[in-house]
């Protein structure tokens, strides 16, 4: 499983920072690792250099071995904030998806 985190030109990601990142979606999701070729992290400042409410945005991309990607997003006042409530979001619909696919 390759993860990629993609900054804009307002958030910044120390080297340090993204290999905590990518700690914390790898060991998230562990389980569905056999399934997922690629994930894509992108995280962005919605008001630019203004300071705001819920202003940063994390979007998750999972590509999923044969089947259609997905994409979930999550907006925090923090980079963590916005990459942990993200990442729920991505564990609980490749849960979804892929309980469905067993199912059948």
């Amino acid at each position: 499983m390759i993860i990629q985190i993609n900054t804009d030109k307002v958030v910044t990601v120390e080297k340090r920072s993204s290999d905590f990142f990518t700690d914390q979606i790898a060991k998230a999701l562990h389980r569905f690792e056999s399934q997922i070729t690629r994930i894509e992290v992108h995280l962005k400042d919605e008001n630019g250099k203004d300071d705001g409410y819920n202003d940063i945005s994390c979007t998750i991309e999972a590509r999923l071995e044969g089947k259609q990607p997905i994409a979930v997003n999550n907006q925090a006042d923090t980079i963590d904030l916005a990459l942990s409530g993200a990442i729920d979001k991505v564990k609980s619909s490749l849960e979804s998806i892929l309980g469905k696919i067993k199912q059948h």
